[in-house]
């Protein structure tokens, strides 16, 4: 009797042990908490924010350099159609640490304008790197009256792949992450 309980004891624990192996970890996952549109004027502003994955973090404080590609994006909202592309803006941001010296550079690029800041430590460039504050999309006066929202979608490429590599080797990862979020609908030149 005791050894069947015994035996009964060692089959629950291992059971149970397997199922807590097999069972996923909580794990932060990369998102876009927010997209916020502010029309003022004639004009629109987005502002959007990263909230980056563990992995994501791990690498960074590994001193592992990161591309960030912020994609705004604005759609006109059509009820048969799918939506129509109006215009974009893409914002590329890159995060490099040496840790050895202590040295936390990021660099901010859209169109033409390059920005380079230094930090004094990993958190402060995470932080300035990882949000959008307001950024002019465009003058709404040039745009046909109708439906409109915006879509945010960021990506971090693993690293630079010849371009051959992803055609001829379909099942080669060549994103560490793509994530996006649309704004709410808004009406813009309505009568």
């Amino acid at each position: 009797m005791a050894g069947e309980f015994g035996r009964q004891r060692f089959i629950l624990l291992t059971m149970l042990t397997l199922v807590l192996l097999f069972v996923p970890a909580p794990a932060l996952a990369t998102e876009i908490p927010d997209v916020t549109v502010r029309l003022n004027g004639n004009e629109i502003y987005v502002a959007t924010s990263l909230k980056p994955g563990q992995t994501v973090l791990d690498d960074i404080y590994e001193g592992l350099p990161k591309e960030i590609i912020f994609y705004i994006d604005l759609f006109r909202v059509w009820d048969i159609w799918p939506n129509e592309f109006v215009l974009g803006t893409k914002i590329v941001r890159t995060l490099k640490s040496d840790l050895i010296k202590r040295e936390y550079v990021a660099t901010s690029s859209s169109g033409n304008l390059l920005i380079e800041k230094r930090f004094k430590d990993q958190e402060s460039m995470i932080a300035w790197t990882m949000s959008v504050p307001e950024v002019k999309l465009t003058n709404i006066r040039g745009l046909e009256p109708g439906t409109y929202f915006i879509k945010v979608t960021v990506e971090s490429p693993l690293k630079k792949l010849p371009p051959v590599v992803g055609y001829i080797l379909i099942f080669v990862k060549e994103k560490e992450f793509v994530v996006s979020r649309s704004s709410q609908t808004f009406q813009l030149n309505m009568k």
